[in-house]
């Protein structure tokens, strides 16, 4: 088939489907939704702790699926439930990881990058914060070995303008300019510039 597929409720009384129906339902996914999936279940993965991958999340989901655990509303199509089961299971993962209190952080005097380390702000998403420690990890790398250039981004990490930054450090107009171009320059050379200034 090349169109997910759907299944018709009767419109005097819901029936849940056998479990023969999500199974026959799955495997008649075209190779277009199986692909999709995949895709999907990799995005919805990216960047979960614990080394999950989005096959683990694919995997997961079907099971669900299969032992009715998640029921299969009517008229909603296969890849789209599917997907909500991946969604779930994802931001159940996160759930479990705040509430057990652990994010990836980087710890200032670790140079091997980031390290399992208690959360000390629990309200933060942890996915934004592991997120950032990545990016932070790889700036760090990044900028080794230019002093001025972790002057100005241990600054905007305290929320410091670029006037406060260069009375800080001891910096003109000009060698701060220079450093935000050279950084700005690495970043894009690496792939890592945001559209933010």
């Amino acid at each position: 088939m090349t169109q997910s597929v759907t299944r018709r409720r009767s419109l005097v009384e819901p029936v849940d489907p056998p479990s023969e129906d999500v199974g026959w339902a799955i495997r008649s996914l075209s190779d277009t939704d199986v692909l999709r999936l995949h895709a999907l279940a990799s995005l919805r993965a990216r960047g979960l702790p614990g080394g999950v991958t989005g096959s683990d999340l694919l995997n997961e989901a079907i099971l669900r699926a299969l032992d009715g655990s998640r029921q299969w509303p009517a008229a909603v199509p296969m890849v789209a439930f599917l997907a909500g089961i991946m969604r779930s299971l994802r931001d159940e993962h996160w759930r479990r990881t705040r509430r057990e209190g652990r994010v990836m952080q980087p710890l200032p005097a670790d140079d091997a990058g980031l390290r399992e380390h208690p959360n000390t702000t629990p309200d933060a998403d942890p996915e934004r914060v592991y997120a950032a420690a990545q990016a932070l990890a790889v700036i760090d790398r990044l900028f080794a070995a230019d002093e001025t250039a972790l002057r100005i981004v241990a600054g905007l990490a305290h929320g410091l303008g670029a006037e406060d930054i260069r009375r800080l450090y001891g910096l003109s107009e000009l060698e701060y300019d220079t450093a935000r171009r050279r950084m700005r320059r690495s970043l894009l050379r690496h792939g890592l510039a945001g559209s933010g200034r």
